[in-house]
């Protein structure tokens, strides 16, 4: 059983087509117009629409741009006394299904609607296929079966059916962008774009013309109009990512434009209606912010309606191996290795408190697997910081053994220990770590030199 929709200002067609249909046991509604059928729609979706093209207050061709604006694949078949090639060639172009000349024969156009409807139903099949293929797929990219994820995945599937705005907070390295994608992909905006922009990638400038678009002579270089990513992203979600990194003014601007849902481009008058969902994500704690005044407070409300809050590694350790396992495999298949891990390397990685979270471990399984020669991945191609790392020692620095101990090597292990956590802790920022110590940066590059492990700042950088 279909629903089909009869649009004809003629009573007797409306009447004619709805007992050939209703006798093929469809559900069956009429309208006398196209404005008449689009308010039909918005009640009711319909499966396929048999139309008139010369109507009164809306005809035929101007109802099917209509439809095709909101309802690309719904079957439209038009039909009209005073057929001309101009009208076929204009109806084909905005998208209708089939094109058939009053007085019609009956079974012709049975049979043309029950082409349509069949086309229809591969159309849904293929979207059902390829929607199911992304589900899984985005769900796999995260990886994880501890609590704390489940509780994620849980999280994921019960937002992505609503249209509010979510904000993803957590350290870097979580995983924010693969959360957002999952959302998106997930909800009814799927079939549409999922647009993603770094906020502190941009000077204020460039970001404003980045989300808003701008028009032609707006500025120098701005030889014509160009899109901007809310207007591109309309039917879908824009995902604004490091939104804590924001300028105060580009703030006021964004926070008008999720008040209004209209953006205005650079150096326009005229305002575009957007319809985009807003997934905002940081690594920042905006609700600090907004104490300190570097955030403004209604739009860190707009923006949080659904806050989703990631675990840094270290709190869910029992994850770990389940991310070597996925990580080893993904860079065997790419490098056509294979190879395992040494108990040894594996008790290492999963002692290890990760800064740079799973993209610091991601980095790290990359880094070994490209360098390792055997079959088996040793602690020589893990970075210094990870391989010298250990969470017992500053724990026990006090504990004296019965056989005693070397002081100076005790004392030196020590320092370096603190020392790699410090950089560790601050990502490799030698300014930041030296604070932790309470020292000069000039006397922390000493300590670095002294322990040959000045590299540490870089490769701790470049896995964050």
């Amino acid at each position: 059983m279909a629903n089909i929709l009869i649009v004809d200002d003629e009573q007797s067609y409306r009447q004619l087509l709805s007992l050939v249909f209703e006798e093929q046991g469809n559900n069956i509604r009429t309208a006398m117009n196209g404005r008449q059928a689009l308010e039909a729609l918005k009640a009711e979706p319909a499966d396929i629409i048999i139309s008139d093209v010369k109507m009164p207050d809306m005809d035929g061709i101007e109802m099917l741009r209509a439809v095709r604006e909101t309802s690309p694949d719904l079957g439209v078949i038009l039909m009209t006394a005073f057929a001309s090639v101009e009208t076929a060639r204009e109806a084909f172009k905005l998208g209708a299904d089939d094109f058939i000349q009053k007085p019609f024969d009956v079974e012709e156009l049975k049979l043309i609607v029950r082409k349509t409807l069949e086309k229809q139903a591969l159309i849904d099949e293929n979207r059902a296929f390829k929607r199911a293929q992304r589900d899984r797929g985005s769900i796999k990219n995260i990886v994880g079966s501890s609590s704390k994820m489940t509780a994620i995945y849980q999280m994921i599937e019960t937002v992505a059916e609503v249209q509010s705005t979510v904000l993803i907070t957590g350290e870097s390295g979580t995983g924010k962008e693969l959360v957002a994608r999952a959302i998106h992909d997930l909800s009814p905006r799927a079939e549409k774009p999922f647009i993603s922009i770094n906020c502190g990638a941009f000077t204020e400038t460039l970001l404003e013309s980045e989300l808003f678009g701008y028009i032609k002579g707006a500025f120098t270089g701005a030889n014509t109009n160009r899109k901007g990513l809310f207007e591109a992203a309309n039917g879908g979600t824009i995902f604004l990512d490091e939104i804590g990194e924001m300028s105060p003014a580009m703030q006021v601007k964004l926070l008008r434009v999720l008040q209004e849902r209209r953006v205005r481009p650079v150096g326009a008058h005229d305002e575009l209606a957007i319809d985009a969902r807003v997934i905002a994500a940081t690594n920042r704690d905006l609700k600090q912010m907004t104490e300190d005044g570097t955030f403004r407070e209604d739009l860190f409300y707009r923006i949080s309606v659904i806050p989703i809050e990631l675990p840094p590694l270290r709190d869910k350790p029992e994850d770990i191996p389940e991310l070597i396992a996925y990580f080893l495999k993904k860079f065997c298949d790419q490098t056509g290795k294979d190879l395992s891990i040494s108990p040894k390397v594996a008790q290492m990685l999963e002692s290890y408190a990760w800064h740079g979270n799973v993209r610091e471990l991601e980095h790290t399984i990359e880094r070994a697997v490209a360098l390792e020669r055997s079959n088996e991945i040793q602690a020589e191609q893990l970075p210094d910081h990870i391989s010298n790392y250990n969470p017992q020692r500053i724990k026990a620095e006090f504990d004296l053994p019965d056989t005693g101990i070397n002081l100076t090597t005790h004392l030196d292990n020590l320092e370096k220990t603190y020392v790699v956590e410090a950089l560790r802790q601050s990502g490799g920022n030698q300014t930041k770590a030296a604070d932790l110590l309470q020292m000069p940066v000039r006397s922390l590059r000493h300590l670095l030199d002294k322990h040959n492990i000045r590299s540490l700042s870089a490769q701790m950088r470049s896995s964050d």
